[in-house]
């Protein structure tokens, strides 16, 4: 129904600036599945192909997984503020390169981020107007926990880090537009659809709303 609605504002001749769906939550709330099933159901919501100056490990595709460039010239990118935010993790940049995401927007296609909140921060500085930012918040800390034991990813050691770090993380919800609580994966998705509707349905994001309704008005 989401895609339908959208279609229909695209056949009224309603032309959109497209959007930038960031969502962020502490490792295992839950945004990495909402984001799977976001991007299933949604034909008008891509995901936002990060650059980095690792190297590409066995089985991931350039330009699906990341888009990978060597430190120099990931520098000259930096340099050259070919990023809309980018950070160093351990010995690598990871960054969202600028003329990938903007050439979707003009064209009203609308990118989701699965970023933290230093990066939904550097977004905020760059691209404020854009932006819709959803903190994804854990219905207790025992479920919290609960949930990365059950992945069987990590050890006790990392769960407890990861366990230590979600405190810190949820302490940054005041600075998201909108807080969803992960109690049931499906209506976490249908809430967070329902704001990408509403979002996509802003006044000053339906940049071919002017003409319409002068078309209107004129009676045509």
């Amino acid at each position: 129904m989401q895609a339908e609605n959208n279609l229909n504002s695209i056949a009224h001749g309603i032309s959109r600036r497209g959007l930038m769906l960031v969502l962020s939550s502490p490792s295992g709330a839950g945004k990495s599945s909402i984001s799977r099933r976001l991007l299933a159901s949604e034909d008008n919501l891509h995901l936002s192909v990060s650059a980095t100056s690792r190297k590409r490990r066995p089985g991931e595709v350039e330009g699906v997984d990341y888009q990978f460039v060597n430190n120099e010239d990931f520098r000259l990118m930096i340099n050259n503020d070919e990023f809309l935010e980018y950070a160093k993790v351990f010995d690598h940049y990871y960054g969202t390169p600028r003329a990938q995401v903007e050439g979707n927007l003009a064209s009203g296609r609308d990118v989701l981020f699965d970023i933290d909140w230093q990066g939904t921060q550097q977004l905020k500085a760059s691209a404020r107007e854009d932006l819709v930012s959803v903190f994804i918040l854990p219905p207790s800390v025992a479920e919290l926990e609960r949930r990365l034991m059950k992945r069987g990813q990590d050890t006790a050691e990392v769960v407890a880090r990861r366990m230590a770090e979600a405190s810190s993380e949820m302490s940054h919800y005041a600075e998201y537009d909108y807080i969803i609580i992960n109690e049931d994966l499906d209506a976490s998705v249908e809430r967070v659809a329902s704001i990408l509707m509403a979002e996509r349905l802003r006044r000053d994001r339906q940049t071919g709303l002017t003409g319409f309704v002068k078309s209107l008005r004129e009676g045509r």
